[in-house]
């Protein structure tokens, strides 16, 4: 059975040391096309290279919301050329919760990639924590935008806003933990065709490995995870899962 990543963070510094082997676990676990978005400017260059060392890497270039404070408006100018070659623009987005920059100026930056993503039609990858209304707001200003919110944490409601919309909803670690029960009765009623799978590696591991660094193999735990939640076969859901990421991506 293979299975594709959507969204993994391959190129962090907590993989530099040993991220051979890191891939070698992957493809033993069937994860044989990884989605890797980078975060800021100043891991580019970086991811890049990382790219273009291993076919399973697919690149995406962006600027986190989480480091507006390292973001320059020359990175505006410089992200066109790291485009040829990705698969999306991201990891883009805006976060309500877990960092406390001016959201007016997560918008800025959020406007910027999105327009950016639409004239090179290219997806977008999506942040969104505490902000989904804004980002599904923000998504109805420019029609044609196809994308991706990834490790989805809304509502029922909004998943299906966004669908509505064309997009796709990526989960990960947090839906395989017992208190999640909103976020699991989201991925068992939302439709299969506009579920990602995702990691979010090296942060949000699934149950069972808490405190553990998460990483690409893990990927088959959160399958088997969702395809129980919705009484499904594992390798149907994984076919269904890859599918819509190639659809996405053009893998």
């Amino acid at each position: 059975m293979l299975l594709i990543d959507s969204h993994c963070h391959l190129d962090d510094a907590r993989f530099d040391s040993d991220r051979v082997e890191v891939l070698q676990r992957a493809r033993r676990a069937g994860v044989e096309q990884i989605v890797v978005p980078a975060v800021s400017s100043r891991g580019w260059v970086k991811l890049k290279n990382l790219a273009e060392l291993d076919s399973r890497i697919y690149p995406a270039f962006g600027l986190h919301p989480w480091f507006c404070d390292q973001h320059r408006e020359d990175d505006l100018q410089r992200l066109p050329g790291f485009l040829d070659g990705a698969v999306a623009v991201g990891e883009c987005g805006l976060d309500a919760g877990l960092c406390d920059v001016d959201m007016q100026l997560q918008l800025h930056w959020l406007r910027a990639q999105l327009k950016m993503a639409l004239s090179y039609d290219l997806p977008v990858i999506v942040h969104a924590y505490k902000a989904v209304d804004v980002v599904i707001r923000e998504i109805r200003c420019y029609p044609g935008l196809r994308g991706v919110v990834h490790s989805f944490s809304g509502s029922l409601q909004q998943a299906e806003q966004l669908i509505d919309l064309g997009f796709y909803l990526g989960f990960g670690g947090s839906v395989t933990h017992a208190r999640a029960t909103r976020l699991q009765a989201v991925v068992k009623a939302v439709a299969a065709e506009r579920l990602l799978l995702e990691t979010d590696a090296p942060d949000q591991p699934p149950a069972g490995r808490r405190g553990e660094r998460n990483e690409p193999a893990f990927l088959i735990d959160i399958l088997a995870h969702i395809a129980t939640l919705r009484s499904t076969d594992s390798q149907a859901l994984a076919a269904t899962c890859n599918h819509n990421a190639r659809e996405l991506f053009r893998l």
